[in-house]
């Protein structure tokens, strides 16, 4: 196996974190840590719970990588750990109803140029601004890709809630969308 961490292959990264091989693990968490930060950053409050989401995320990967089956992606498991292990974090007070006021022009018609003038950065940090409950929907089912099913089973909510908060979700980034709008005119 070879010394530097970054000149390991996938298999090799696997079988040395398998045997508990300090140079392996390096490799996995130089490869993949940046990727899982991003993952952790949308379900956390501030980058510092991102960053102890991460840490607690990797130490359940260690822990359990002799359970990873390797047909499957190697990425995609460790970035399930992570958002399992972000949710766990998130108190399950948000997923209580938040009520909270939406206009009644969650319909009108947005410029397409409002978005196309918006950065992923930006859009990011108005997704963030959602109440917390809001945004892990809107997170897992916008970005994710998990379904309301799915979602309610992860959060142990119904899914009608999955759907309801989803819905209230886009209606305030849609009236946030709305502001900016006016304001940049």
């Amino acid at each position: 196996m070879p010394l530097n961490p970054l000149m390991l292959t996938e298999k090799e990264i696997i079988d040395g974190c398998k045997a508990g091989k300090s140079n392996a693990q390096k490799a996995l968490f130089l490869k993949y840590g940046p990727i899982m930060l991003s993952v952790c950053r949308r379900y956390a409050r501030h980058q510092m719970e991102a960053e102890d989401f991460v840490q607690d995320g990797f130490i359940k990967v260690f822990r359990h990588i002799d359970k990873f089956k390797e047909e499957s992606k190697l990425g995609t498991w460790i970035r399930r750990i992570m958002i399992n292990n972000a949710l766990k974090h998130v108190s399950k007070s948000a997923f209580k109803r938040e009520s909270i006021g939406i206009a009644d022009n969650y319909d009108q018609d947005i410029d397409a140029g409002t978005y196309a003038k918006l950065s992923a950065e930006e859009i990011m940090k108005l997704v963030n601004e959602l109440p917390t409950g809001y945004k892990i929907v809107f997170n897992l089912y916008a970005i994710e890709g998990y379904s309301h099913k799915e979602i309610a089973e992860q959060l142990e909510i119904g899914e009608s809630t999955s759907r309801s908060q989803l819905l209230k979700a886009r209606r305030m980034l849609q009236e946030k969308f709305i502001e900016l709008q006016k304001i940049a005119v």
